[in-house]
């Protein structure tokens, strides 16, 4: 029988060195998307998919990460005191209950998979998620929704995938496809950042996973593979060597890649024109921006 993803993995031990100078002294996992931490979006999704625990693998001045998770009873009483109801019920979202987060150090950036093995002895023998904050999903249905739902179905591991052009297919790990079977593929390969002449689809991996801890006996003795890094990739293919099943699935959503000043960029008008309050002002003033560059050509 097969159990349930009840457990998510959250890698933030990265130094966000793409966003200094403002990631000296902020994690680049709460930075703003227009009034939410980019690590909120990541919880609010694991939540929408059934996550009951959390886990974050974290490195050295990650402290604001922590505190953000954590009731704020000063603030909490100040919002109370002045009846600021609205914003006390907004403060619900970021408070996590006590012994539902948990955080472990990655003491050497070692790669993606070696984050997750940090984490092998909160997961023990269930299966997990893996979800990277930098990959913000816009849905109706959470991606991870949809990838716990097909889930319950293959077994196995699974992962998030998105065709991308062909000439960036080597900053993704790619799926070497068995049976397309629309928005579900079985893969019979992986492979991490591959050279654009040599990828087998494209077919490439995005910031979610559900994954067997088979994977994780693997990640224990595997070497550094592409960059330097332990790969989680790797160890997934390692399932499909096994006789294993994995699978792609292609989600229902517009993803963000949040990693890039671009990316956020993006998001952040995104995000902003599907809010209610901000969409007509800034549709307004995105049209004067274009309208004046037009002008000025």
């Amino acid at each position: 029988m097969k159990r349930k993803v009840t457990k998510a993995v959250f890698p933030v031990a990265g130094m966000g060195t793409r966003f200094l100078p403002a990631t000296k002294s902020v994690p680049k996992e709460i930075m703003t998307l227009v009034d939410r931490p980019l690590v909120q979006y990541a919880i609010d999704e694991a939540r929408e998919a059934g996550i009951k625990e959390f886990i974050f693998v974290t490195s050295r001045g990650k402290g604001a990460l922590e505190d953000y998770f954590d009731h704020s009873p000063t603030l909490e009483a100040s919002l109370r005191k002045s009846g600021k109801t609205d914003l006390l019920e907004t403060l619900k979202a970021t408070n996590m209950e006590s012994g539902a987060i948990a955080y472990v150090r990655q003491h050497r950036a070692m790669g993606l998979g070696h984050a997750v093995w940090c984490a092998r002895r909160l997961i023990g023998n269930e299966p997990f998620a893996v979800m990277l904050p930098d990959d913000v999903i816009a849905a109706e249905k959470s991606c991870l929704s949809q990838m716990v739902e097909a889930y319950e179905n293959t077994g196995g591991c699974m992962v998030a995938a998105m065709e991308v052009p062909k000439d960036r297919v080597s900053s993704y790990g790619v799926l070497d496809p068995k049976e397309d079977m629309g928005s579900l593929v079985s893969v019979k390969g992986m492979v991490e950042k591959p050279p654009a002449d040599e990828a087998p689809s494209n077919l490439a991996v995005i910031g979610r996973y559900i994954v067997t801890p088979d994977v994780l006996r693997t990640l224990n003795k595997l070497k550094q593979g592409a960059g330097g890094e332990v790969q989680l990739t790797d160890a997934i293919a390692n399932e499909i060597t096994e006789g294993r099943d994995v699978h792609g699935l292609r989600f229902k959503g517009q993803r963000f890649d949040c990693g890039t000043k671009a990316g956020f960029l993006q998001a952040t008008v995104s995000f902003g024109l599907a809010r209610d309050e901000f969409r007509d002002e800034l549709t307004e003033y995105l049209t004067e921006v274009v309208a004046a560059q037009k002008v000025a050509q």
